[in-house]
């Protein structure tokens, strides 16, 4: 009764992956996600009730189409500096502290 029964084994061993470069991957994959986001919140107006009583007006319409298109601008610029590959000439250099 007090054995204990053995762990299965494992099939695969663990993958650590660099911080660094796991960062950066979620960076890409939220960069690909953007487009499909922006989509999303440009259909929002069509779901605003139409109608001559509440509905909204069209240059409120044109205002929020507009904010929605400068933040997609802004964040595919922060996610395109964050997923800077670094393949320029003597970026290992500079990051490990080696370059001039």
């Amino acid at each position: 009764m007090s054995e204990r029964p053995e762990p299965p084994p494992r099939s695969a061993p663990l993958v650590f992956l660099e911080r660094r470069s796991y960062r950066r991957r979620r960076m890409r994959d939220a960069a690909r996600l953007l487009p499909v986001l922006g989509l999303f919140a440009w259909a929002i107006p069509l779901l605003w009730p139409q109608g001559e009583d509440g509905s909204p007006s069209v240059s409120g319409a044109l205002i929020y189409v507009f904010t929605v298109w400068v933040v997609l601008v802004a964040v595919g610029a922060v996610l395109s500096v964050l997923t800077g590959d670094g393949d320029e000439p003597g970026a290992e250099d500079r990051s490990e502290g080696g370059g001039a």
